[in-house]
């Protein structure tokens, strides 16, 4: 089967104090180059997840971004022993200073106590990400999976549109050779005609000269090999998109090797019916190359 290096694939997850959130991408590329956008406070992590799209993949241009995001926690309230201690001490002295002029101050209470800086403390527990690494690694696999799903789906439909391609360009060649005979005939009858219109009677012409240079023409116009290189190239485009993935360079350089014969086609047809055939085979063999950039 046939895989596009074309694809998408997003995911979230969470685990522990922390949340995050994946997105893969990957466009058509000659070779495998993977472009990472992770956090390097996780040691380790970009290495692994670049091994595991190596193992995944072949070819592409593959962009992939992790976001990951810690969770607030409110923590645990507690009282500060030392600052409480010197809270009452505080409030003691006050009192007394107050008393001791006649002033009589209402009394403190706790909520009084608990407002003094640094009595109540918040204690937050420090985030533990020895396991995250691993959690991510293995969250990883399945939108892995899931990408390789999509690009063995765009992969299918690849396969779908060049096998239409391939059946057009085998038509093709089909009726370019069941037009052979018909040119054969309308060149022979054209170099006559040719030769008919010099002929003022005051040249001798040999006719085994006359036969020679037919010849020599018939066969730089002879297409037959080119006609038979293309229906070569017909079964080996066939094999390849039945092989399945890797074959997207194999199948670019077919698709250059027919377009060098349908030049030659073209090139050499000197009959209108031939060269239309040879240009409507240049026209299918280009959109069939450019559905074959996306081929992994």
């Amino acid at each position: 089967m046939l895989k596009s290096m074309t694809a998408f694939a997003n995911a979230q997850g969470a685990g522990g104090a922390f949340n995050w959130a994946w997105e893969l991408r990957s466009v058509n590329g000659k070779g495998l180059d993977v472009r990472l956008r992770v956090p390097d406070w996780i040691l380790g992590l970009e290495q692994d997840l670049k091994t595991a799209l190596g193992e995944a993949m072949d070819r592409g241009n593959v962009a992939l971004s992790l976001k990951v995001s810690r969770e607030d926690s409110t923590g645990r309230m507690a009282v500060n022993a030392d600052a409480l201690e010197d809270a009452l001490n505080a409030f003691e002295t006050v009192e007394a200073a107050a008393l001791a002029k006649g002033i009589s101050l209402a009394p403190a209470t706790a909520a009084d106590v608990l407002a003094v800086r640094g009595v109540m403390e918040t204690s937050v527990a420090d985030d533990d990400i020895s396991g995250l690494r691993d959690t991510l690694i293995e969250d990883f696999k399945d939108l892995v999976k899931a990408f390789v799903v999509m690009r063995a789906s765009e992969g299918k439909k690849l396969s779908q549109v060049l096998a239409g391609q391939i059946n057009e360009i085998d038509r093709l060649i089909a009726e370019a050779a069941s037009v052979i005979v018909a040119r054969r005939n309308d060149m022979e009858a054209g170099f006559k005609a040719a030769l008919a219109r010099i002929d003022d009677g005051t040249v001798t012409m040999d006719a085994g000269r006359v036969a020679q240079e037919m010849a020599v023409l018939a066969v730089k116009a002879d297409v037959t090999e080119e006609i038979d290189r293309l229906s070569a190239h017909v079964a080996a485009a066939r094999e390849l998109i039945a092989n399945g993935s890797p074959v997207g360079r194999k199948l670019d350089f077919l698709a250059q090797e027919f377009n060098r014969e349908a030049n030659t086609l073209c090139s050499k047809s000197q009959h209108t019916e031939l060269t239309n055939i040879g240009l409507a085979l240049k026209t299918t063999i280009d959109q069939m190359r450019e559905q074959v950039q996306n081929v992994e």
